[in-house]
């Protein structure tokens, strides 16, 4: 089951989302449907918050990376859902290639 509660945005055309449960299976189709009404009715997503996420199955995770892709910002907490905001979004990750020199002198 995943609850989706909409709160107004700091935009006057801009919403939040709010989910709390699982975005897996039916519910990542409720969650694309509700994002299809808002820009039928030209409002945009600003911001969606996983925080009460506790399970994000893959179409979920393909489904937050197209939101994110189309300006959705992404809030997480726990560490599953940062987790997969990190790999969504790229933050957090290491280029080792380009620090496996760092702190050694040239050869």
């Amino acid at each position: 089951m995943l609850k989706i509660t909409e709160q107004r945005g700091s935009e006057p055309d801009s919403l939040s989302l709010i989910l709390e449960g699982r975005l897996f299976g039916p519910w990542v189709e409720e969650l694309n449907a509700c994002c299809q009404r808002l820009s039928v009715s030209h409002r945009c997503c600003a911001m969606i918050d996983l925080t009460g996420v506790t399970f994000i199955d893959a179409e979920g995770k393909a489904l937050l990376a197209r939101l994110w892709r189309q300006g959705a910002k992404l809030q997480a907490s726990g560490c599953m859902t940062k987790c997969v905001v990190e790999e969504i979004t790229g933050v957090g990750r290491s280029d080792s290639a380009s620090r496996k020199g760092e702190g050694t002198a040239p050869s």
